[in-house]
This record gives structure tokens, sequence and C-alpha cells, in this order.
């Protein structure tokens, strides 16, 4: 049996996402959605696991080259389990997923109201005990670095226009989503050009009282 390479068993996985898998936070018992998947370069590892796996992305062009991987690396994954669906308004129903993989999407939220609606989303489709990892742009530590300009998005010093958030933010809306954290905060600053802040949290679990 050939023995494949680092690059051919995980592909272009996030190395935060690498880090989950190290702390076992992702199993084979899980149903697992990739929300804004892009051309699934966080998908080769789970695919080729066998794991129970769903991704949507908008562009018609990135769900087809994940339709693709799956089809060459996975052949009993189902095609129909990558759709074209944006993230704020997918045909899951409630509670359908153990964890989620939401990175590098929320920063392209058009304004807060298009922010909030994808985080509630994904939240919606989260089942209570599930985990969901974000990896988002932020402002933390970068705050006198970037140009507001309107509806909290702002010009990076690398030139892009990301919608941002702070700790204060995060900290807020896991509250408001009565959350519990399963990881720190922990947020990169790339050369000062920009910063990426990774959010994981559990959904509660609530108790039928007796």
């Amino acid at each position: 049996m050939m023995k494949l390479d680092l690059k051919e068993q995980f592909g272009d996985i996030d190395i935060y996402l690498f880090d989950q898998l190290l702390k076992g936070r992702v199993t084979q018992e899980m149903r697992i959605l990739d929300a804004g998947c892009g051309t699934g370069r966080n998908l080769t590892y789970l695919l080729r696991g066998g794991y129970e796996v769903y991704a949507v992305d908008r562009s018609e062009a990135a769900i087809g080259e994940v339709q693709k991987l799956g089809a060459a690396i996975a052949p009993g994954w189902l095609s129909e389990q990558a759709r074209v669906e944006a993230v704020e308004q997918m045909s899951f129903a409630d509670e359908s997923f153990d964890f989620i993989i939401s990175s590098a999407v929320l920063h392209f939220a058009n304004d807060e109201a298009h922010f909030e609606q994808m985080v509630h989303e994904l939240w919606r489709v989260l089942k209570p005990g599930g985990r969901l990892f974000a990896r988002l742009a932020s402002s933390i530590g970068m705050e006198s670095s970037v140009q507001p300009l309107g509806n909290e998005r702002y010009l990076l010093p690398d030139g892009s226009i990301r919608f941002l958030v702070n700790e204060e933010r995060l900290l807020s809306l896991t509250d408001r989503l009565n959350g519990q954290w399963y990881e720190p905060l922990k947020t990169v600053i790339v050369a000062g050009k920009r910063c990426m802040t990774t959010w994981c949290i559990q959904k509660t679990i609530y108790k039928i009282q007796s």
C-alpha cells in the first residue's frame, strides 16, 4: 500500500484546524460541516478518512471543485453533501452538526447585520454540545493600524477590506449565544499587515428539569 505524503493526506489545511484534529476535537462519530468551504482546502483529510462531512459555499465553481475532490479521494462520499448555498441561509435542519468549520469566512460580512445573520445560522445548525471552530480577521492588537470604512468594515495595512471583530464583540456574542469556550481566544498578527483570531465555542446542552 502506497504511503501518502503529508500534502496528499492533509491538503492545505488551516494549521489551527489541524490543531483541533491533534487534540481529538474531531472524531469519526461526528457529523461535520465546512461552512464557506471554498475549493475544499480543509476537507482533504476528512474526506480521505471517511468522515461524515458536508460543505457549503456560495460559489458554484468552488462546490464543483469540492465535488471533484470527493469523487477522487472518497468514493463513498455523495456529491449532494456539497451544496451551493450562502452561509447565512443554509438548507440544513436545526441542530444537524456536531462540529462546524468556519475558516476565513465571517470577515467577508457586508455589515454587522450580515455578520450576525451568518453567526446565528451557524449556531442554528449546530447540535447542543457541538463545537464551532471559526477563524476570522480581527482588529485585536492592530487597532491603530486599520482604517474604518463604516459598517464595521476596515481597510487593512495589506490593502484588503474586511469586516473586523474585536475581543469585546466576540466575548459579548459568545455570552448572547450562551456558548462555552473550549479554547481561549488566539490571535496571530502577520507582519503588521493583518491579524487572524481563532474563536472556538461550544453550544450548551440544556437539561430538562424533572
